[in-house]
């Protein structure tokens, strides 16, 4: 399926307001001008994503998984290639990973990374929607591409959405591409949609809109 280009506008700016608090957060922790840029924002059925996210990742893939509950529930997924979390690491702490490895504290890194911009997305996203939501804890996993969207699949029987969001780091005139994406049901997807509709429009309108 494909957003409307109301929708997509929309979706865009929202991704865009989350991306640029994100980058804000990891410029004030790493004391260094983190840009986080939006290439490309789409919607695809659960079962046909792996096109969509193969322009921005492939093969062995560090994932960053976060689940969300409320009004609009779902899952939230950080996917970088393998090699971009390593070099995504040594550029947030300015230091080079000890044989291109992933190491605990490496990890670590990564997974906030992903909980910094998971949060500020869902945040966004809740001031939108007038609505809390509850986070789990974030999980990172070593997965290869194809395993990695399987698992996405909860339950063949029942539709699911993913929105796939392209993330384009740059820091220090180094860059690394990965994705971010957010499965929801059918009801979760079709609430989200609305909201986005009625924000756009009271946005057009004159609107206060989000606040940001």
């Amino acid at each position: 399926m494909q957003l409307t280009p109301l929708q997509k506008d929309a979706v865009t700016e929202l991704i865009n307001i989350a991306f640029s608090r994100s980058a804000a957060s990891l410029s004030d922790l790493t004391k260094s001008r983190v840009d986080l840029e939006v290439p490309e924002v789409s919607v695809h059925e659960i079962h046909e994503v792996v096109d969509a996210l193969s322009k921005f990742v492939s093969g062995d893939v560090a994932t960053v998984h976060q689940v969300f509950t409320g009004p609009v529930a779902g899952d939230a997924f950080l996917l970088l290639n393998f090699d971009g979390a390593v070099q995504l690491v040594d550029l947030l702490t300015g230091e080079r990973s000890l044989g291109g490895t992933l190491g605990a504290s490496s990890r670590e890194v990564i997974t906030e990374v992903g909980n910094i911009i998971m949060n500020a997305c869902l945040g966004v996203f809740g001031n939108l929607l007038h609505v809390r939501f509850s986070f789990s804890i974030p999980r990172l996993s070593l997965d290869v591409l194809a395993e990695k969207v399987q698992s996405l699949v909860v339950d063949e029987s029942v539709p699911q959405h993913a929105l796939v969001v392209g993330a384009r780091f740059r820091m220090r005139g180094s860059e690394v591409t990965g994705c971010l994406i957010l499965v929801l049901g059918i009801a979760s997807f079709a609430l989200f949609l609305q909201s986005v509709e009625n924000w756009a429009e009271a946005e057009m309108g004159g609107a206060a809109g989000i606040a940001v």
